[in-house]
Formats: C-alpha cells, sequence, structure tokens
C-alpha cells in the first residue's frame, strides 16, 4: 500500500512539474517592432531625450528614448514593444523628458503626435499648436534709456499702426511645457530678448536694457515683448549696438529649457532691413518648416 501510494505521488509531481513547463512554454511574449522616421528635430543636450509613446486605450506605453546629434541624426530609429501594444496602439506622441526621469508617464512637453492609419502615423507639432494663422510686427526702439539714443539697439514685438503701441505678435496660446522666446541675431550670434507666454505684457527677461522703467500700456501686464541691447553684452559683442541687418525671431522653446540657443521650432522670423530706421513697424514672415515624419508597425 504504502509503495502505491509514493508511485501516486511521484506521478501527480511530474504531471505538476511538466504542466508548469508547459504552461511556461505557452504563452510567450510575441514581439513586434515600430520604425520611426522623423525629420527636424534638434539636440536636446545633456539633460533632456526624447520619448515615444503608443495610446493604446487611451493609455500611454512607452516605446523607448533616444537622443539627436548636432546633425539631426536620431540614435535609435527601431524599437520592439509587445506585439498587443503595437497592434492596438491609435496614435503615437513623441515628448520631450528628463534624462533621468523616475516619472512613468510622458511628460507635458509633447512635441509629435499622429494617429495610425493602417500601420503608419504621420505625425506632426499638433500638439504644441496650429501656427498657419501666426504673424508678428516689431519696431527698433530703447525705451529703457529715454527717448532718441541709441535706438536701433533695441527690438519690440508691437504694432505701431495706430499712433500707439498695440500688440504685434498673433500666436496660439501654449499648452503646458512650451513657452514663446523672441530672439535677435546680432553678428551672427543669437541674443534672447526674453521668454513669454502673453503677447500682451512684458517678456519675463531683461538682462541687456537700460534703467528706466518700460512704458506702462496694459496695466498690471505692462508692456510688451522684446529688449533693449544696452548692458551687458555676451562675449563677442558690445552694446549699445545697431541690430539694422540683423535677424529677429520668435521661436517657440521646451520648459524648461537647458539651451542658450534658439529652438528648432521658430514661427516667424524677419531679416532686419539694413537700412532699417527707428520706430518703423516691419513685418516677420511665417517660417512653418517644423519637425514631421512618419511611425510605421
Amino acid at each position: 500500500m504504502k509503495k502505491t501510494q509514493l508511485i501516486l505521488f511521484a506521478l501527480i509531481g511530474l504531471f505538476l512539474i511538466s504542466s508548469c513547463k508547459k504552461d511556461d512554454d505557452m504563452d510567450p511574449k510575441t514581439m513586434k517592432s515600430i520604425t520611426l522616421n522623423l525629420s527636424g528635430l534638434d539636440d536636446l543636450g545633456s539633460d533632456f531625450v526624447y520619448e515615444g509613446w503608443l495610446i493604446v486605450d487611451g493609455s500611454p506605453v512607452s516605446t523607448g528614448t533616444f537622443t539627436v546629434d548636432a546633425n539631426g541624426m536620431l540614435s535609435k530609429t527601431s524599437f520592439e514593444l509587445d506585439e498587443m501594444y503595437v497592434d492596438n496602439a491609435t496614435k503615437f506622441v513623441l515628448s520631450i523628458e528628463p534624462m533621468n526621469d523616475t516619472d512613468p508617464n510622458p511628460a507635458a512637453t509633447k512635441i509629435l503626435a499622429g494617429d495610425f492609419s493602417g500601420n503608419t502615423a504621420s505625425v506632426d507639432v499638433a500638439p504644441v499648436g496650429d501656427f498657419s494663422n501666426a504673424a508678428g510686427k516689431y519696431i527698433l526702439a530703447t525705451p529703457t534709456n529715454g527717448a532718441d539714443s541709441d535706438e536701433n539697439s533695441g527690438i519690440w514685438f508691437l504694432d505701431l499702426a495706430t499712433g500707439s503701441p498695440t500688440v504685434g505678435l498673433t500666436l496660439p496660446t501654449l499648452p503646458d511645457g512650451w513657452m514663446y522666446e523672441g530672439w535677435t541675431v546680432i553678428n551672427g550670434t543669437a541674443v534672447t530678448t526674453g521668454k513669454f507666454t502673453n503677447v500682451m505684457a512684458t517678456d519675463m527677461d531683461d538682462p541687456y536694457s537700460g534703467s528706466m522703467a518700460l512704458p506702462d500700456v496694459n496695466g498690471s501686464d505692462g508692456f510688451f515683448p522684446g529688449e533693449d541691447f544696452l548692458m551687458n553684452a555676451p562675449s563677442g559683442l558690445s552694446f549699445p549696438t545697431d541690430i539694422a541687418g540683423g535677424k529677429a525671431v520668435i521661436s517657440i522653446e521646451p520648459y524648461p529649457d537647458n539651451s542658450e540657443a534658439p529652438f528648432t521650432l521658430k514661427p516667424l522670423v524677419h531679416d532686419i532691413p539694413a537700412m532699417a530706421t527707428d520706430h518703423t513697424v516691419y513685418d516677420m514672415m511665417q517660417n512653418l518648416n517644423f519637425p514631421s515624419g512618419t511611425v510605421s508597425r
């Protein structure tokens, strides 16, 4: 009797072990790749990376991170994921993330997105905004050192068509994770005029302005975005200067931002006339050559 029981227990054990092995072998994950074909992305430096996301049943699934070099080349273009996620994804999103990110969710700074149609998603900067109606005006002036002094050493994004300063920029409100920044290219060097989110308010920075206060034309919002280049000149430049012949730029910057150069998104640009005169209104031009591409599965 005891011998029969031992044999029975041994057979049961072998059956359980065999069943476990079969269960493990029967359900391996099937992997499937997605391939990115993207152009126009900027090098993010050492503090940030790009991260792709598939939207599956309304929830984000990370496809992995990559960097972009100074020539716009992606460090990685193909990513392996569980076939279930790849096949059921309805959308692809690309975000900008901190290099050592502990948050499992996408950051607010989303730069590209697009819906899958069959096995391909065409992606563009829709998460940032629609810039088809973007427009801008500016004047040269230096209100922070008084009238009629070095007037070609400052730029202000406003309109004087009515005889008084009014809003000069037509731009959409940006989502979280992005800010506008004005720039002037002076002797080949891009110099910031300050970051802003409100086109009818003084911007957040005035590192080069003079000591006089800006006119208060918008109540608590103050003046308009812009800057006088009068002091604290960056290396290689001297202030006051004459920015005629340079370039005026409005960029869209990721926030937070670790770069002192304009980001790849520059919806408005203009070559400042070589014979530009102060307090003359100049119109900026659209520059909508933004990053884009496809994601295939």
